[in-house]
């Protein structure tokens, strides 16, 4: 059992209750039950942490299980990127199992229902099923086909097993209750034709059975015991029970069917269907566009297996939907981050300064710390010359008391190397700066030990050695959506919103020492923010991605709006 120290969110609680109620805690199994239709989302991320942190807690087994029932709309490319999520996270199934994998066992309990009276082939269209099918306030009316003998359904569902029969031509329904007030159960749908190719079974199958029907004897045939779904499957859950009641053999472990609210995330959508139409139409290049709410996506953008893990741990488990800032997800992010990512220069809106009195063809290689939060400090080697780049803001020509970057007359220190004084401007012919001059102690160099060196100034700037500095192309990402809640009017379409800068490509220039920087590599840009290498990087032409800001900017945005 869990150790009482930490307070339990609900779905811990009944798994507690359960075991002091006599359920065997070698019997527990969990799964994570994905349908490979589309690339996971931050929502997935959340149900993954929640199962499989429940498989470690519990010491569990955790099977990945794919819900591959509906061959239309999947593919084995959405296989391969679930499986990679999953293991980026940081989680291992215990077996790696499909729906698939039961078609036989389900059509051969299909059968069974068949002859027990408890299903029968359904020969009307969708629509006039559909009118039968009554309201939440009106029963539905019987099927005329309700009543067919159990040797003609046989039959049929033989027959359309075999292939005989067009697409939406014959259904298999479960025989329930058509005055239900629960409208799930009025009947379901168990199998539908679909001569569609199946990225497993082949063309092996015609007919494919529905989610409510795969799902529960999946879990069942696993022996899985706690099943955990979002909310919106609460209504189903009579369904799930009802299916499991007439297979059960009470010497097996009986799945139970709990559910958790989503939690949706602000400035984004989390539905499969609208992430594919963001690809699908050209808003984004890809499902891994670092400004998309998948998995993949957060990957390439820079964001961390542990961010995303104390992202889900933060939020927790809940039973109403709600909407959580996207600014919680960043400061997840930028602790881990913080920790990691090693202290680099990078100069992004660029303006040349020359230092006056610095020796020509002169270079030093100063050192400079990685990351303050090592335990054990390390160091490298950064070049510095006559000619440097900064950045534009950090200079102005006239400026009151409260900047504290480089003026005229005024001073300011390099990071890791001199201290500088602003002595004048080259403009050009529209008077714009073009070049900035300065002079340095010569004695005031960083870590030098003399009196110079330890002056205290009001400001440190970064900079980048012109000579030794490496181009580079820098993509710096807004929120994709400027609403807070694109997909909470269904009146309007979630794209209205559309943020159109959401994506500003620049060319900026990086100290030497990340030339030979590889995809997924993280770093502070220092006073600037984190970024990480891109995928689309290389030896010739280095990609960085912005992740996330050194501050949450973002707050101080909306309060301003």
């Amino acid at each position: 059992m869990m150790s009482e120290e930490k307070s339990l969110n609900f779905i811990e609680q009944i798994i507690e209750e359960d075991l002091k109620n006599g359920f065997a805690k070698d019997k527990l199994r969990f799964r994570f039950p994905p349908e490979p239709n589309g690339y996971l989302h931050v929502g997935h991320a959340s149900s993954i942490c929640l199962n499989f942190g429940l498989g470690i807690d519990y010491q569990s087994p955790v099977n990945l299980r794919f819900d591959d029932t509906n061959p239309a709309k999947e593919e084995q490319e959405y296989v391969d990127a679930i499986k990679r999520d999953v293991q980026w996270l940081g989680y291992q199934w215990a077996e790696e199992r499909y729906a698939s994998d039961y078609f036989q066992e389900l059509y051969d309990w299909a059968v069974e229902f068949i002859k027990k009276d408890k299903a029968y082939v359904d020969s009307q269209s969708s629509e006039e099923m559909a009118k039968q099918k009554g309201t939440p306030t009106q029963v539905g009316t019987n099927s005329p086909y309700r009543n067919r003998s159990v040797e003609e359904n046989l039959d049929l569902f033989e027959r359309m097993k075999n292939g005989e029969f067009p697409e939406g031509t014959h259904v298999l329904r479960a025989k329930i209750d058509m005055a239900s007030t629960n409208m799930l159960m009025r009947d379901p749908l168990m199998y539908r034709i679909l001569h569609k190719h199946h990225h497993r079974t082949g063309d092996k199958w015609c007919i494919y059975p529905m989610y409510d029907w795969a799902h529960g004897e999946s879990d069942y045939i696993e022996g899985i015991s706690h099943s955990l779904c979002t909310l919106e499957f609460l209504p189903h859950r009579e369904l799930y029970d009802w299916f499991l009641d007439q297979i059960y053999d009470a010497n097996k472990v009986r799945p139970k069917q709990r559910e958790f609210a989503r939690r949706n995330l602000s400035h984004t959508v989390v539905s499969k269907r609208k992430l594919l139409q963001l690809v699908q139409e050209g808003h984004v290049t890809a499902w891994d566009d670092a400004r998309m709410s998948t998995i993949s996506g957060m990957r390439r953008r820079g964001y961390t297996p542990t961010s995303i893990r104390n992202f889900a741990k933060t939020i927790g488990i809940a039973k109403r939907t709600n909407l959580i800032d996207v600014s919680l997800l960043e400061f997840c992010v930028r602790e881990d981050l913080n920790k990691t990512a090693p202290r680099v220069m990078a100069v992004l809106n660029p303006i040349k300064l020359v230092i006056t009195n610095y020796p020509d063809g002169q270079e030093e290689w100063l050192d400079a710390e990685n990351n303050p939060e090592e335990e054990i400090l390390t160091y490298r080697k950064v070049p510095f010359s006559k000619e440097l780049y900064i950045e534009r803001e950090d200079f102005q020509e006239e400026a009151n008391k409260k900047f504290f970057r480089l003026t005229l007359g005024t001073e300011v220190r390099l990071k890791n190397a001199y201290i500088i004084k602003g002595e004048n401007v080259i403009k050009d012919a529209d008077g714009n700066i073009t070049e900035i001059h300065a002079s340095y102690d010569v004695d005031s160099k960083s870590g030098s030990g003399t009196e110079a060196s330890q002056r205290k100034v009001k400001g440190t700037i970064h900079w980048v050695s012109v000579p030794h500095a490496v181009a580079a192309e820098v993509r710096i990402y807004d929120r994709l959506f400027t609403h807070e809640n694109p997909d909470g009017d269904k009146e309007v379409d979630f794209k209205n919103y559309i943020n159109p800068n959401s994506l500003e490509v620049i060319t900026g220039y990086v100290e030497p020492s990340l030339q030979t920087a590889q995809p997924e590599d993280k770093f502070q840009f220092q006073r600037l923010g984190y970024f990480c290498v891109d995928k689309d990087s290389s030896a010739e032409k280095l990609v960085f991605n912005k992740t996330v800001g050194l501050r949450d900017t973002w707050a101080k945005v909306e309060a301003k709006e």
